[in-house]
């Protein structure tokens, strides 16, 4: 460990010294571009993948299935003040749901619907052993409860035939779906914000280089021929394959 933290603090002495005069317009205030929401993964490179290295620009906000919602104490489901914050204090316009592919929350999150399935009585799907939710610990098992009623319902809709594999990486697309659905969806997130969804693709499955963003989702439409006809600058950006 003290070797991991020493490598650490020598990256931040470079970072430190590259970005020295570059917080002076940002002292007392910060007005953000947008709201990158995306997994917490460690290949997931969150200001890296924008090509970001303007301190202000980006505000962005990592976990664990790139979820733009929280549960209260009360029980409603809220969009998470980490996710709010800009949008609701900084004139922050634009929120972007980033998924990527062969996410671990998502993968969870189908196998523990696919182990209660199966526990009911139903024909098991392909692939491993599935883990039930109360094999993980009390923070991760929370993680899932919140993915759950969001992912979930993706799994009827999965194509016959999938892989384990492909059935996961169909349900991070349902999943940035479901999550941009509960930010236009929510009253406290201003209607003039544009929301975007989005899968980061380091495993090869849509095609393109790894690293690329593929756009699924715009303003809750994911039918890519839409997408493209009404955004024809990111027309060469979309790919989708979970139609649905």
């Amino acid at each position: 460990m003290t070797r991991t933290i020493v490598d650490l603090l020598d990256g931040n002495r470079a970072h430190a010294d590259a970005y020295a005069g570059r917080f002076d317009d940002l002292q007392n205030a910060q007005y953000p571009d947008a709201v990158s929401v995306c997994c917490s993964d460690s290949r997931v490179l969150q200001d890296d993948l924008w090509g970001n290295d303007e301190p202000g620009r980006v505000f962005t906000v990592g976990n664990i299935g790139n979820r733009v919602v929280q549960r209260t104490d009360a029980g409603e489901t809220v969009v998470a003040g980490d996710v709010l914050y800009p949008l609701a204090y900084t004139d922050t316009k634009t929120a972007v749901v980033v998924g990527h592919t062969g996410c671990g929350a998502v993968t969870a999150t189908y196998d523990a619907v696919r182990a209660d399935r199966v526990d009911a009585g139903g024909a098991a799907t392909a692939g491993p052993e599935p883990v039930p939710a109360d094999a993980h610990p009390a923070g991760v098992r929370r993680c899932i409860d919140l993915l759950r009623p969001r992912v979930e319902p993706g799994v009827d809709e999965l194509p016959d035939g999938l892989t384990h594999a492909d059935a996961v990486n169909h349900l991070v697309e349902y999943n940035v779906d479901r999550q941009v659905e509960a930010l236009r969806d929510s009253a406290d997130v201003p209607d003039d914000v544009d929301v975007v969804g989005a899968v980061y693709d380091f495993q090869d499955v849509y095609g393109g280089a790894r690293g690329e963003v593929h756009v699924v989702n715009v303003d809750g439409d994911h039918d890519p021929d839409s997408i493209r006809d009404a955004n024809p600058d990111l027309a060469d950006r979309v790919t989708r394959r979970f139609a649905y």
